[in-house]
């Protein structure tokens, strides 16, 4: 949050919605909360669970995909501003 003179005015630098309501700060708790939603529809501890009993890896296209929700989890959580439609498809790696 920045503080900016400009003119003969002073205003905050954060953004504000259109109705003039500022806007709730996103957490990295809430991005990290996302990925283990997003891990959570591929079913991994079933499939490590699998890996575990049988013996048998688990998928390589499981396995790449947390990884990359791994990082696009750490990429949105270091941001200095997390964007508000941080949980959108958008930000993260596609699930087909």
């Amino acid at each position: 949050m920045r503080f900016a003179e400009i003119g003969s005015s002073r205003e905050w630098s954060e953004a504000r919605d259109r109705s003039g309501v500022q806007r709730t700060m996103i957490g990295p708790a809430q991005v990290e909360a996302e990925a283990r939603r997003r891990k959570t529809m591929l079913r991994v501890d079933e499939w490590q669970l699998r890996a575990y009993v049988t013996g048998r890896p688990v998928p390589d296209r499981i396995v790449q995909l947390c990884e990359q929700i791994d990082f696009a989890a750490r990429a949105l959580a270091t941001m200095s501003v997390i964007p508000a439609d941080y949980a959108d498809d958008l930000y993260w790696p596609q699930i087909w």
